[in-house]
């Protein structure tokens, strides 16, 4: 996947060369190794980075604002994504609100406050002038698919281009067709969504359950019902432990009158999920 060098960090954050390392080996964030052993930041490490320099720029020390953005890693809670987010800073301290609860991860007062989403929307303009799915740079398949992952997260029209680039070098890449067919789905496309999830079962010899499913999701929006079951049962014999397959096929089974059906997909949703029957 596609990363961003010290220098892009320098150029679409604003802190120093010295700073961005020193961040880069704090822990905090989650750097991986390019050629020559060079950081290679991702967007979430953007967003935080980007949040670092609004404190500095609140005049808190370095020193604070490593220790504070340390302890927030390590007390954020593993499924609370860093978007939703707020962190409040009073001179040296910070505070971060989360649903309506806020704790200090070093200590101190509310007085300026930012959210962390708008520093991603401001991130945004500025990472895809950096990762930009270019014409004329050479790449790989594979590397077009890992461009347009990253570039999902803030550009899904430009993902749409990477992803329409994997398939003219590869035309049978399955993970590119479900992945270009969400997208389309999103974009209130569900029937050149469906063509494309079914380009990818034929590609993977039927064998991707995400593609069965996602199908399956389309089919219901076209108000397919019958072709949507079929799906849904293409998912589970690719995988039986598809949990959200089962469920989705219980409730078309209900509509279609087939409670005896629709009783026993449930039953197993209940069951992959650790519930009572």
């Amino acid at each position: 996947m596609r990363g961003y060098t010290t220098r892009d960090v320098q150029k679409l954050v604003g802190l120093t060369l010295r700073q961005t390392q020193e961040y880069g080996r704090s822990g905090i964030l989650e750097p991986r190794r390019g050629p020559g052993e060079r950081y290679l930041f991702g967007f979430q490490d953007l967003v935080l980075l980007r949040a670092a320099k609004a404190l500095l720029d609140a005049d808190i020390p370095q020193r604070r604002v490593l220790r504070a953005l340390r302890r927030l890693k390590d007390q954020l809670p593993t499924d609370r994504p860093l978007s939703e987010l707020r962190i409040a800073a009073e001179g040296d301290d910070v505070v971060v609100y989360d649903q309506g609860s806020a704790w200090e991860p070093d200590s101190g007062q509310l007085h300026f406050v930012f959210d962390v989403a708008d520093l991603a929307a401001e991130v945004e303009p500025m990472a895809t002038g950096v990762v930009r799915p270019d014409a004329d740079t050479v790449r790989s398949a594979d590397e077009w698919l890992d461009l347009g992952v990253e570039l999902e997260t803030y550009a899904p029209a430009q993902a749409r281009r990477a992803y329409e680039k994997v398939l003219e070098l590869d035309p049978v890449h399955a993970d590119a067709l479900v992945n270009l067919g969400r997208l389309l789905h999103e974009d209130g496309e569900p029937e050149a969504a469906a063509d494309h999830y079914r380009r990818a079962l034929e590609a993977a010899a039927g064998d991707h359950p995400t593609a069965a499913y996602n199908l399956g999701i389309a089919c219901e929006d076209l108000g397919r019902d019958a072709h949507a079951a079929a799906a849904y049962e293409q998912a589970i014999t690719a995988d039986p432990t598809f949990a959200d397959a089962h469920y989705n096929l219980s409730r078309v089974r209900e509509r279609l009158g087939d409670r005896l059906s629709a009783l026993r997909h449930l039953r197993t949703y209940r069951q992959l999920l650790g519930r009572a029957t």
